[in-house]
């Protein structure tokens, strides 16, 4: 029998489905829908706002969607937890690591933190852009759309996972032969 190289969960995966779907209960009944990627919009407008507002002024994007926004909303910090969240979890099940290259990336283009974080950016770029572009994200489509049953959540959420089973065997390969 082969042996296996990955970690086992700490709980099942329809555990983290419940969860899931508990926060989105709570949210919707307290505030609104759970979504994330209007909050990187907010921050930049913000910001920018503070350091360059006659580049506010000239950017109609920016100048129309984040007047008289602030960094003060559920939105936010619903965001920020996200990153905290997934840190006090690691520590707290004691998986927390520095390491900067997964090991599947490593097998297929090498040890390069570099390259692995030039494309990680880019990645991530390319899937915010879009998320702005399509005026949604994953978690607003995926988690809040889903459960909705919208239409283009439906088919975002199926192109989505489709597009990554794509990506994942171009850029793994057959992942060493495992299924």
């Amino acid at each position: 029998m082969e042996s296996q190289s990955h970690v086992n969960p700490i709980f099942p995966w329809w555990a983290g489905g419940l969860a899931i779907g508990i926060v989105l209960i709570v949210a919707v009944a307290l505030v609104q829908p759970i979504g994330v990627s209007t909050q990187y919009v907010v921050l930049d407008g913000v910001l920018l706002h503070q350091v360059l507002p006659s580049f506010v002024e000239q950017t109609p994007y920016l100048e129309e969607t984040t007047e008289g926004w602030t960094l003060a909303t559920y939105e936010f910090f619903f965001a920020l937890g996200i990153p905290i969240g997934a840190f006090l979890s690691a520590l707290a099940t004691n998986r927390f690591s520095t390491r900067v290259v997964p090991r599947e990336w490593a097998r297929r283009f090498g040890m390069m933190s570099g390259r692995r974080l030039v494309w990680s950016f880019i990645g991530g770029f390319i899937l915010l852009f879009g998320a702005r572009f399509g005026g949604g994200c994953t978690s607003g489509h995926m988690i809040s759309g889903v459960s909705q049953l919208a239409v283009s959540s439906l088919v975002f959420s199926s192109t989505l996972f489709g597009s990554a089973i794509v990506t994942a065997r171009w850029l793994y390969g057959d992942w060493g032969g495992r299924r």
